[in-house]
């Protein structure tokens, strides 16, 4: 019998973190599926910032409340988890509690204490948020583009993230009452949230531990292939997503380069505008700005699967604030939603994809979305893990100047004006300097 849950145990690790690689391995081909982009350069700072804000979570804490609640489920399901180590040992060779032996009695003690008070802390912060977000009526949590699946999917992490831990104090506790003797200085939590335990016959302790132990492991797997389709994939991907942010001053976009020689072309007498270009010159590209996520670079797919749903950027947005259409959160959303049904198109045809006449400009994200941003960059300043919101939509404000000349009135006037006066407003160019007379 032994040896038959020894090799279930073995199957479902394996099935486990094969679906679990596999679904990494989807994420990483959607997201080279954007331009390149390098952002290798000031090493050294970027550790630095990935370790300040995806590790230290110094941004969450800004709003303190739900800043230190975060932490206490981010890093104590975290290490809590560093007790799967155990449970592989135990369920691959039919040991029990293996660390018991090799850590010694006194720290096995402090080391199962610690994951007690780290465990109890989340259940509470679980609990919480599931009020905040529920009953609470936190307007970010609760606005109309978190309807459905979104919401959804916030509360059966809450609920997996619940039922894990209570599988993990309901283990500890049964171990506690079967062998009292062994264990007494050990699960200071669990040995008091079941006293009933104490008149349970050890064959039946023996079966609620099991019971909970298989309950908290396979949990774990299913908790981790979740992930793919959950907004929790920051869990993972915060940590590339601030190392390979935008380390430049918020608010300065990048020019192109194909452009820049262009006018640089057309301001020099003696340049040939046929000459073949040379090795390392920029070559035009095939398109300006952004129609469809092929036409993003590869961070921002990145941080659209990075992004956690909190709507920190979208009740920053004074464009949101004041009943414009535009959501920062939304486009981040629409982005992924974009870049997963790319990926299934890909998946079911062969590892090609072919065209199904959608592009994430119109069919996803409308025009009107994009021209009520006021470009203040207060969705990037508020975003906990550096994700720039604001990036996507200027590049696809740029595919719509650039390519289809569809700009507001408004914009083309002063863009008429800049041409033909050179300044915004509609005056002489002669009278330019009028308002330095006195």
């Amino acid at each position: 019998m032994q040896y038959i849950d020894n090799a279930i145990f073995l199957i479902l690790l394996v099935v486990g973190f094969g679906l679990f690689f596999k679904s990494l391995k989807d994420i990483y081909r959607n997201i080279r599926l954007g331009k390149e982009i390098n952002r290798t350069d000031r090493k050294a700072e970027r550790w630095a910032i990935m370790t300040r804000v995806a590790l230290g979570q110094s941004k969450m804490v800004k709003r303190p409340i739900a800043g230190i609640l975060h932490i206490f489920v981010y890093v104590g399901f975290i290490i809590i988890n560093i007790e799967l180590l155990e449970i592989i040992i135990d369920g691959t060779f039919g040991t029990h509690r293996v660390l018991f032996g090799f850590l010694g009695t006194s720290f096995y003690s402090f080391f199962t204490s610690f994951l007690e008070i780290l465990a109890l802390l989340v259940v509470v912060a679980v609990v919480v948020f599931f009020i905040r977000r529920n009953f609470y009526g936190v307007k970010r949590l609760n606005m109309k583009e978190l309807f459905g699946w979104p919401k959804n999917d916030a509360n059966w992490i809450l609920i997996i993230e619940f039922a894990l831990m209570v599988a993990f104090f309901t283990m500890n506790g049964a171990d506690y009452y079967a062998d009292a003797n062994r264990f007494g200085h050990n699960f200071p939590i669990s040995k008091h949230l079941f006293p009933f335990f104490q008149n349970l016959n050890l064959e039946s302790l023996h079966i609620i531990e099991k019971s909970a132990w298989w309950f908290h492991f396979v949990g774990i797997l299913f908790f981790m292939n979740y992930l793919y389709y959950s907004k929790h994939l920051h869990i993972i991907l915060a940590f590339p997503n601030t190392w390979f942010a935008n380390l430049e001053k918020k608010g300065k976009f990048n020019n192109l380069d194909s452009v820049t020689k262009e006018i640089k072309l057309m301001m020099d007498p003696n340049a040939d505008p046929y000459a073949v270009p040379a090795e390392g010159d920029a070559e035009m590209p095939s398109k300006f700005g952004a129609e469809d996520i092929f036409d993003l670079n590869q961070h921002q797919l990145m941080s659209a699967y990075s992004c956690t749903e909190c709507g920190r950027c979208t009740a920053s947005c004074p464009a949101s604030i004041t009943g414009k259409k535009l959501s920062p959160r939304l486009i981040m959303m629409k982005t992924r939603d974009r870049l997963e049904e790319v990926g299934k198109n890909i998946n079911t045809n062969g590892g090609k994809f072919v065209d199904d006449g959608k592009k994430l400009l119109n069919d996803y994200i409308t025009k009107e979305e994009l021209w009520a941003c006021t470009t203040c960059n207060a969705c990037v300043e508020a975003c906990p893990v550096l994700i720039d919101p604001l990036s996507i939509i200027f590049e696809m404000r740029r595919f719509l100047v650039m390519e289809q000349s569809a700009a507001p009135q408004e914009l083309n006037l002063m863009m008429t004006n800049v041409e033909n006066n050179a300044a915004p407003w509609q005056y002489n160019q002669a009278d330019r300097l009028n308002w330095a007379k006195d």
